[in-house]
């Protein structure tokens, strides 16, 4: 291998648990429990799944903590064996049906623990696909963050320069940025990449399917994305030879090769696994991998709508529950207080008069002083009217 990965690392005691005996399910469990996977994959509007070193054994990289691990072989004094380098490696037929499950729509989003770069290379989306761990192939500039897809692996571990600079023009045509290119490849006590591992995890969140696949799930936090899912009502399903301490939280547990499975799953959903052509770099893919699918907008639209008549059904329950409780309140009153009411009643019924509005008494008040008048007039018709006294005023002399 042109870069041993492995040596390149520094020194670090816990590497997690070697070399666990591999379990193999029947054919005929192992056909059942693909097919259950077909379904739950059919069935989830927001897809995720998180790759380990499992998926790239078969195309010579080997992983770490299998029977013949990189890891497992150091403890045994062993050394590993490598049957190709990474420029040679292509991608396995798993990396291909997770290509085509991403272009059919029904994978919104990978995520990465592995550094070999065949998941670039086969021509996922990158803005589909988040490398915790780096990758061999890409450096980043330290000044701008702009990433360069190389053919050859970079040579260099541990966040450190490459020797290169960026060449990102800047606006207005002034000089490039000349910012420092640097590995993305993590050494043991380096921090995740806060743009892959926050969209990571925003992924985990929106999905209501999970699928660990070649993985042991014993790196964190890598190994607790999946868990998010589950922990908000999604599903997990884990595709592993070895045990995992996340078998109990799991929905289905599968024990096989990856590339069996995925070949199975594949053949029963009737889609067919695409040949590598070569390298292929693909950037960005066509809609926002961040959306809610169309499926899940009408379920969040109906449950809304369900809210929206349960509280209408409550409120009139409620009114009912009022009424009901007046009537019955006024049937428990004692006879004695209903007699005084009606007393009362009674009182009140005989001696109230029906309330005037103002303009009622106006009307009232205009006929009634229209007929005093009248009378008036009719009973001084008859007497001669006095000559009418003129009124004097005195003045001062």
């Amino acid at each position: 291998m042109s870069v041993n990965y492995a040596a390149g690392l520094s020194p670090y005691a816990n590497k997690g648990v070697c070399g666990i005996p591999e379990v193999f399910d029947s054919p005929e469990e192992l056909q059942r429990k693909v097919g259950e996977l077909a379904q739950l994959i059919h069935d989830a509007q927001y897809l995720v799944v998180h790759t380990g070193a499992g998926i790239s054994t078969s195309a010579g990289i080997p992983d770490f903590r299998g029977p013949k691990g990189v890891w497992t072989m150091e403890e045994r004094g062993e050394a590993p064996r490598f049957d190709t380098t990474f420029e040679e490696a292509r991608p396995s037929l798993t990396h291909m049906a997770l290509l085509q499950l991403q272009a059919a729509g029904r994978l919104q989003y990978l995520v990465s623990q592995n550094v070999d770069g065949l998941h670039v290379r086969s021509g996922f989306p990158r803005d589909r696909l988040s490398e915790l761990h780096g990758n061999m192939f890409v450096e980043e500039c330290g000044k701008c963050g702009k990433q360069y897809v190389r053919e050859k692996v970079i040579g260099v571990m541990g966040l450190k320069p490459t020797g290169r600079y960026c060449e990102v023009t800047r606006s207005r045509g002034l000089r490039a940025c000349r910012g420092k290119l640097m590995s993305t490849i993590l050494d043991w006590e380096d921090s995740l990449p806060d743009r892959d591992l926050n969209r990571a995890d925003e992924a985990s969140r929106r999905a209501d399917l999970a699928i660990a696949l070649g993985t042991s799930l014993q790196i964190k936090p890598s190994s607790d994305l999946p868990l998010i899912t589950k922990r908000r009502g999604g599903k997990l399903v884990l595709i592993n030879l070895q045990p995992t301490k996340y078998d109990k939280h799991a929905d289905l547990r599968i024990h096989g090769y990856v590339d069996e499975v995925m070949g199975q799953l594949m053949k029963c959903m009737g889609m067919e696994i695409p040949e590598w052509a070569g390298p292929t770099l693909c950037e960005t893919s066509l809609g926002d991998p961040f959306a809610p699918p169309l499926g899940k907008l009408k379920t969040e639209e109906e449950e809304e709508e369900k809210k929206t008549k349960k509280k209408g059904s409550q409120v009139k329950k409620e009114q009912k529950d009022g009424v009901a409780a007046a009537v019955k309140r006024e049937q428990e009153v004692p006879p004695s207080l209903t007699s005084v009411k009606k007393q009362t009643a009674a009182v009140t019924d005989s001696s109230s008069q029906p309330i005037k509005t103002q303009a009622a008494r106006n009307e009232a008040g205009s006929v009634n002083g229209a007929e005093h008048k009248s009378a008036y007039l009719s009973e001084n018709t008859d007497q001669p009217s006095g000559p009418k006294k003129a009124r004097t005023q005195t003045r001062a002399t």
